[in-house]
């Protein structure tokens, strides 16, 4: 996926890289990055579905909760 990937999406993989988003934890995620809701929330929730990041805390019942990217997304960026 990563040959995929356009600057914006390579962009908000390293703010999520930087502890800088946070996620909802629904099948559509919404993404946040500095506090301010992400105006790509089409390129955000691709990035979730393709398994390049996932939220913090699953198990948590608040709405957003920290950002942070799985191996294969740790992967797209080294």
């Amino acid at each position: 996926m990563d040959e995929e990937l356009n600057h914006r999406a390579r962009a908000l993989l390293r703010a999520i890289a930087a502890g800088r988003a946070e996620v909802t934890r629904s099948s559509e995620p919404d993404l946040k990055v500095d506090g301010l809701l992400c105006s790509d929330q089409v390129a955000a929730r691709e990035l979730a579905h393709a398994g390049l990041l996932r939220p913090a805390r699953p198990d948590t019942s608040e709405p957003w909760v920290r950002a942070e990217l799985t191996p294969a997304g740790r992967a797209v960026l080294a």
